[in-house]
């Protein structure tokens, strides 16, 4: 009985509470809520057109990044050196991938710079100003970067989508080659070049790898993991010869 008295009683205070205090809390100020349109139908002068089509833009940039990122830029080398070094040093989960991808991400916008302020030079700021059409920013903003995948992608694998695309060649230059012929001949490419890098990457841990095992099967230790007693030595090297500065400068090097 007294546990259902005291059931009773919270309720009420907690109805009394709600009939008290009820009307302050309806008579808050509303927030006001921002009427976004982005109807180009409706649009019914110029500069409304554009900024309609500016968030169009927009919108559709932020969908396709991670894309653009991975494949299009100099991210794909790099993310695919770094996880090869993360496996060569024998280490789990240090660094964590977060930071390897963080890495990449901010040496891919240092190496892509000069093409991302070409193509806003170019194309997105004389678009924006209304001085060239929405097709010649397109060609114009295309430009940078089909300079930049073409120069990293060999002509044997450019030959091979030309070939399969079955487009005319007689009158396909490096000015006007379709993108999608040239993006996915530089990704096999880039693939190619950041696997020989993690190959010669691979070398120096793996002849630690092997002294070390040589070693221990030597004495007789052979229930002692040999990754456990070359783990130390790796990092050590590593440590050594400024690892870090020597990968990030061939990085870099690799894109001139």
């Amino acid at each position: 009985m007294h546990k259902k008295y005291s059931f009773i009683s919270v309720s009420l205070i907690a109805l009394g509470m709600v009939l008290i205090f009820g009307n302050n809390v309806h008579a808050a100020p509303t927030i006001p809520i921002p009427n976004v349109n982005i109807s180009i139908g409706n649009s019914n002068t110029p500069a409304q057109y554009v900024d309609n089509i500016k968030l169009l833009i927009l919108l559709t940039i932020l969908t396709l990044l991670p894309s653009i990122i991975m494949m299009m830029t100099s991210f794909l080398r790099i993310i695919v050196v770094l996880s090869f070094l993360k496996n060569a040093l024998g280490t789990q989960q240090t660094p964590p991938t977060q930071v390897l991808t963080g890495l990449a991400i901010f040496l891919t916008i240092f190496i892509m710079a000069p093409t991302y302020n070409a193509i806003n030079t170019n194309a997105l700021i004389p678009y924006t100003n209304n001085k060239i059409s929405q097709d010649q920013a397109i060609e114009a903003g295309s430009k940078p970067l089909r300079d930049f995948m073409l120069k990293r992608t060999t002509e044997k694998d450019l030959k091979l989508f030309v070939d399969a695309s079955k487009i005319d060649t007689t009158t396909i230059t490096k000015e006007n080659i379709p993108l999608y012929v040239v993006t996915p001949a530089y990704i096999i490419s880039e693939l190619k070049t950041a696997f020989t890098m993690g190959f010669l990457l691979y070398i120096p841990f793996l002849v630690i790898d092997l002294v070390v095992a040589s070693i221990l099967m030597s004495m007789g230790m052979m229930m002692l993991p040999p990754v456990m007693i070359s783990l130390p030595f790796k990092i050590l090297l590593f440590v050594m010869v400024d690892g870090w500065y020597l990968i990030v400068q061939s990085l870099l090097v690799s894109f001139k």
